[in-house]
C-alpha cells in the first residue's frame, strides 16, 4: 500500500494494489474509489482531505457510525 498527500489539493491518495490498470471509478461525495475491470480496488483518492478525515476522526471519537459526508 502506497500513500501520497497533495498539500497544495488537499488531496490524500491511497494506493492499494501498485501498478494495477484502472479501468474505472466511482465518485461518493469527496471519495472516488478506482477499480481494476474485476471489481478490486486498486485507489482511493479522498477529495478536500484534510476536512474529510476531520469528520471522520469526531465520528469516530463520538462513537457514532454515521457516514462521513463532504459537500
Amino acid at each position: 500500500m502506497k500513500v501520497r498527500y497533495s498539500r497544495e489539493d488537499d488531496v490524500l491518495l491511497v494506493e492499494t494494489i501498485p501498478a494495477a490498470r484502472i479501468d474505472y471509478a466511482e465518485q461518493s461525495g469527496s471519495l472516488i474509489t478506482h477499480f481494476t475491470a474485476d471489481g478490486a480496488v486498486v485507489l482511493l483518492e479522498i477529495l478536500d482531505a484534510s476536512r474529510f478525515l476531520a469528520s471522520a476522526l469526531q465520528a469516530a471519537l463520538r462513537g457514532t457510525e454515521e457516514p462521513v459526508v463532504v459537500a
